[in-house]
């Protein structure tokens, strides 16, 4: 097995960056979902309630980041703003962390681009959440992802649901860090310890799916799929589940991955643990 493509989400919600190689730090791939949009109450603004944020493109670049979107002006983010930036108390999900201003432009910009109330904000890595404990130690940590610092799925896995879907989807929709060819389908529900190249990881937990992946990537528009499919054979009680979360060891800090990296499976899951899922129920409404 072999890793066929890699993605950053440098801000939350928005557009995901290609990479040939990445290196880790204590929160997953460096640069992912370090920013953030929050509501006037910090509350954290995804694609969820706001799907146009499909739209927004965000490119690295030297010491900044840009966004843009479709007949707008650009963005420019530092990749720190410093010790300077106001800081601000925010909330994703059920945890509240204190983050750093991106910039003092970033409000207008929101304002004028998207017709958005709100901010952007930057976290500070020894601001970084706590991965849950039930599936993590007390060292491992998390941006701003939902919950987890890696999301890992195979290319043979989305060949299987698009088998069943009148239209493809393609990978983004699932907004995965690392994909793997030359894996069967679904095998990765089976995976205990992982290693790519020089870096390790556990395999955590399935990831439940949400409305998300019903959102073009690219205009923003939303439809009935491919949750609608993937619920009649990867459904477990209410949720439906599509990759993995993985949380990478600290002796990975500071290594590199790279497309092309070999993909082990150092260890695999206890048969009684491995999820089962609904059987495909056909074309049931």
């Amino acid at each position: 097995m072999r890793v066929s493509s890699l993605w950053v989400h440098p801000v939350k919600s928005c557009r995901a960056v290609g990479l040939d190689r990445v290196a880790l730090d204590e929160t997953g791939f460096r640069y992912d979902r370090r920013w953030m949009i929050v509501d006037p109450a910090g509350r954290f603004v995804t694609q969820r309630d706001r799907p146009e944020l499909a739209t927004v493109s965000v490119t690295l670049w030297g010491d900044h980041i840009a966004l843009t979107a479709d007949g707008h002006g650009a963005l420019t983010l530092p990749l720190d703003p410093g010790p300077a930036a106001p800081t601000q108390r925010v909330v994703v999900w059920d945890d509240a962390v204190d983050a750093r201003r991106a910039s003092p432009d970033a409000a207008t910009w929101l304002r004028t681009t998207l017709g958005l109330d709100g901010d952007i904000v930057w976290m500070p890595l020894p601001g970084a959440r706590p991965v849950d404990p039930a599936y993590a130690r007390a060292s491992d940590r998390v941006g701003f992802a939902d919950g987890f610092p890696l999301l890992v799925a195979t290319e043979a896995s989305l060949d299987a649901l698009n088998a069943r879907l009148a239209r493809p989807v393609p990978m983004e929709r699932f907004r995965p860090n690392l994909v793997v060819a030359g894996a069967e389908a679904f095998a990765e529900d089976r995976w205990g310890m992982i290693r790519v190249g020089l870096v390790r990881g556990r395999v955590a937990k399935p990831c439940a799916r949400c409305v998300m992946v019903n959102t073009d990537p690219w205009t923003g528009e939303r439809s009935a799929e491919p949750l609608k499919t993937l619920s009649r054979f990867r459904r477990r009680e209410s949720k439906v589940y599509f990759a993995q979360n993985v949380v990478h060891t600290r002796e990975s800090i500071g290594r590199w991955v790279s497309v092309g990296d070999e993909v082990v499976v150092e260890s695999w899951c206890d048969p009684a643990a491995v999820v089962a899922f609904d059987a495909d129920e056909g074309d049931a409404d």
